[in-house]
């Protein structure tokens, strides 16, 4: 992976920094696909919820999300922003749907299953959701959207290829 970063394009070498930095990895993305579309596929190969977990990262859509989302999230976290934002998205407000909001650019990026996806995986929260989600370690508001987004993206993208192969 050394060797492919040296080559990415800023912006998305960036992004992923960024989720790296703040505790995410790209097998726990990984992770929430296989947990969306393993009763879909019974072959389904964890290297093929990577390759779609890359592929969708890969997007700049994806990346500017990213990037937007976790700055927000630091920013509160250093209490950097103006009240009545700032409390607003410590407490990661169920009123405040800016968060989705910017989940669905990524969701967007792979079609209507993606609402699907993502809906799901936001109510069950598994995985590193759950982590994200625990509001003890961390501001996580925009976090935690964007890597569920980003699974329901590549569960998209995979369930997409699948069918054009059947």
């Amino acid at each position: 992976m050394t060797e492919i970063k040296q080559t990415m394009d800023p912006i998305e070498l960036n992004a992923r920094n960024l989720l790296e930095q703040r505790g995410v990895k790209i097998t726990d993305i990984a992770d929430l696909v296989y947990f969306l579309q393993n009763k879909y596929h019974t072959d389904l190969q964890m290297e093929d919820c990577i390759e779609n977990v890359e592929r969708v990262l890969s997007k700049r859509e994806v990346q500017n999300a990213i990037i937007t989302g976790i700055q927000l999230d630091v920013l509160a976290e250093k209490g950097l922003l103006e009240e009545p934002l700032l409390s607003i998205i410590k407490a990661d407000e169920s009123l405040y749907g800016v968060d989705e909001v910017l989940a669905f650019s990524i969701v967007n990026v792979y079609g209507s299953i993606g609402f699907t996806n993502y809906g799901y995986i936001d109510k069950l929260k598994p995985g590193i959701l759950e982590r994200l989600n625990d509001k003890t370690a961390g501001c996580h508001t925009f976090l935690d959207d964007l890597v569920g987004a980003i699974a329901a993206a590549a569960s998209s993208r995979l369930a997409h290829r699948a069918a054009n192969t059947e």
